[in-house]
């Protein structure tokens, strides 16, 4: 064999010699585990925890805040780390029972600082050995809705009170008086106007119930609102001629918006009707249209007694009345404007109110425009002249 075939032979069991040697050492090194790539299911349950819109509490057997979310510092359960008595006395419970807990973690008395919710409900259950969670909830709205509920049940018995006793106290005066024929016409009159009365009271609530989701409202579809305007103020020209008052309204728009007609038109209908009540006889109520940042507003402006600003924010609740003695006169029910916010609601837009005393009031109804371009010079069939004086 030559010197070089000595040579590539010597190279050639050098390189084996280092390649074995690699995978060797390769071979008997100690393993490290490779981190894995991305969240691991740790860190997605602590993001998950931390989010939570309840608030969530890990005690220990001491009682101890082992871990807790930022909702619930939220909600009160936590304070300066250390949690509400309560939820550590039920937590004591559930080590002892097994078994899951409820209590109340409301708010005190006198420990309600800045935006804590008024009702706080948590359930309280054992997580692991001697661990315990506590897994609260804000339940003010609930509570909210439950009062409101009650409310409304006081404040419609009580309204229906008034109309049905006067009812009965007429009706026995009409037997009282039936020799009198005068009499009875002039008590006959009388029922007539309660029975009137309660009527209205009973659609109103049927309205409202409706609106409030006690059944499922009509699809909406392009309403013109126009056709709306002139429907409403046929409906009111008979309660505005009997006072004087005139009705000025713009021209016609060609304006439309996704709505539902009926519903629009007894909304503009109930603020007309406002607007002549609380007028004195002879002054003017004006209507007028406009579109601004894509909605359609309708403006109905009167020259009455107008609303103070402590009770502006008021006008929309149900049965509340800024003049009880002149809507007993009138007749009202005090639904009318929660009707009206309803319906705007349900509309997707909103109603709102500028008011000075002894000046008059503005309530404008602001509803999305429709999607397609308005038509300035569209009058819509039938709807008859909308212009001038009603």
């Amino acid at each position: 064999m030559t010197t070089t075939g000595y040579l590539a032979v010597s190279i050639g069991l050098a390189l084996i010699g280092v390649i074995a040697a690699f995978f060797i050492g390769r071979s008997t090194a100690p393993r490290h585990p490779r981190k894995p790539e991305g969240l691991t299911v740790a860190d997605l349950i602590q993001q998950i925890v931390h989010d939570s819109h309840d608030g969530i509490v890990v005690l220990n057997h001491f009682g101890d805040v082992v871990l807790h979310n930022p909702r619930a510092e939220e909600l009160g359960i936590v304070r300066n780390n250390r949690v509400d008595d309560r939820a550590r006395k039920a937590a004591e419970g559930v080590r002892n029972s097994n078994e899951v807990v409820y209590v109340d973690l409301s708010p005190l008395e006198g420990y309600r600082t800045g935006r804590q919710p008024e009702a706080v409900h948590a359930e309280v259950r054992l997580l692991i050995e001697d661990f315990t969670v506590v897994d609260a909830t804000d339940e003010s709205e609930s509570v909210r809705l439950e009062k409101t509920r009650r409310d409304f049940v006081a404040n419609v018995s009580h309204e229906l009170k008034t109309p049905v006793g006067a009812l009965a106290l007429l009706a026995e005066a009409v037997l009282d008086a039936s020799d009198d024929q005068e009499e009875v016409r002039r008590f006959s009159a009388k029922i007539m106007q309660e029975a009137t009365r309660l009527g209205m009271l009973v659609t109103e609530l049927i309205a409202l119930s409706r609106l409030q989701g006690a059944e499922k409202l009509p699809e909406l579809s392009d309403t013109e609102i126009d056709v709306v305007i002139n429907e409403a103020l046929s409906r009111s020209k008979l309660a505005a001629e009997s006072v004087n008052i005139s009705i000025n309204v713009d021209e016609p728009s060609g304006f439309v918006v996704p709505g539902d007609r009926s519903l629009l038109v007894t909304a503009l209908t109930n603020l007309l009707d406002n607007a002549v009540a609380y007028s004195p006889p002879g002054s003017p109520v004006s209507v007028s249209r406009r579109l601004v940042d894509g909605h359609v507003e309708i403006a109905v402006t009167d020259r009455g007694i107008g609303i103070a600003e402590d009770q502006q924010i008021r006008v929309f609740e149900r049965f509340y009345r800024v003049d009880k003695a002149r809507s007993r006169a009138t007749g009202g029910t005090g639904l009318g404007l929660a009707i009206v916010k309803h319906v705007a609601a349900n509309h997707g837009g909103e109603v709102k109110l500028w008011s000075l005393p002894g000046t008059g009031s503005t309530f404008t109804l602001r509803i999305p425009a429709a999607a397609t371009e308005p038509n300035p010079t569209l009058v819509p069939s039938g709807a008859g002249d909308p212009g001038g004086e009603l």
